[in-house]
């Protein structure tokens, strides 16, 4: 006779971590929502705005924003898009779903597969789809070759294009929802994800993300999931860069926060070669978090020396 699978009486076992949070970065979560949702309510506030719209992409750091944002100003002021590619996996929606219903707010879906094969063609990121082989779209027998990378890249680009029309019919600032680990190597696209009003998130590496999402009481689903920017099918972050978050956020916590130099990330225990590859990663990637630099040719030059707050003091929005 087989042995019952639990004795009756012994404590059972240890439910599995949802993540693993290096211990140098865990942060104060009560004390970060905070400054966050006042963050919010200041942006929003200096630009003479109410409301607020972002691209809700079933991940776990649009999720958090979603939340964060619905506790700073509420979730009617809150509108959350979902966009879809006809290859983005149908989980990604579901999981995306299971946040707005959480939140009560307000939801779009815009499929975004005719804005992308129309440049592109209707061969999609795997060739033929639907039996359609060879139907050229606007950017020509380039574009009919691009590679998955770069249709990615379109496809977050013609994401951003979709929010920012959409903030004008809910008159609301767009929200940004990338996190510190992403700017910092780059994992980012210029003028896609990377474009935004604000990022409540951008000071946060991937690791505190969860833990902030776990204290906020996102989804564990959306919690435990690899984290993928679903650009292709099977597509996820850490496949595709070469390591974990865990290890990476340590690396660039010690390197960038503490400033240590190379030898002593090393002598930490981090292999050298890890550690110069990501050095090249977040100075190769240093002009996607600046703004475009000007020719300085006259007295005052905006951005450099003429500078003003988002909203001067007296202004007013029709």
């Amino acid at each position: 006779m087989s042995e019952p699978a639990e004795t009756p009486g012994a404590d059972p076992a240890p439910a599995e971590p949802m993540f693993e949070l290096p211990a140098e970065l865990a942060i104060d979560t009560g004390i970060a929502r905070r400054l966050i949702a006042e963050f919010i309510r200041g942006q929003l506030r200096q630009a003479g705005f109410e409301r607020a719209v972002l691209g809700l992409s079933g991940g776990i750091d649009s999720a958090l924003v979603a939340y964060l944002v619905a506790e700073a100003i509420g979730a009617d002021k809150l509108l959350c898009v979902m966009m879809p590619y006809k290859t983005s996996s149908p989980a990604s929606q579901g999981d995306a779903e299971a946040v707005v219903a959480a939140l009560g707010c307000s939801v779009e879906l815009v499929e975004i597969t005719a804005m992308v094969d129309g440049y592109f063609g209707d061969g999609g990121v795997d060739g033929a789809v639907d039996g359609a082989v060879g139907a050229m779209g606007a950017g020509g027998a380039d574009a009919m070759a691009a590679s998955a990378l770069r249709r990615g890249n379109f496809m977050a680009r013609m994401r951003m294009a979709t929010l920012y029309d959409r903030s004008v019919s809910w008159r609301g600032l767009v929200v940004g929802t990338g996190n510190k680990t992403e700017s910092l190597i780059g994992y980012t696209t210029l003028f896609g994800d990377s474009a935004c009003a604000f990022n409540p998130i951008g000071d946060l590496y991937k690791s505190q993300v969860r833990q902030l999402s776990a204290a906020m009481g996102v989804p564990e689903a959306v919690i435990r999931k690899a984290p993928s920017a679903d650009l292709w099918p099977g597509q996820t972050d850490e496949t595709e860069a070469g390591f974990s978050y865990p290890v990476l956020d340590r690396l660039l916590f010690w390197r960038i926060d503490r400033r240590r130099s190379v030898d002593e990330v090393v002598a930490l225990g981090f292999d050298r070669a890890l550690v110069e590859r990501v050095d090249r990663m977040v100075a190769g990637a240093e002009f996607k978090r600046q703004v475009p630099p000007i020719a300085k040719l006259g007295p005052r030059t905006a951005g450099v020396d003429y500078l003003y707050p988002r909203r001067r003091p007296g202004s007013s929005r029709a």
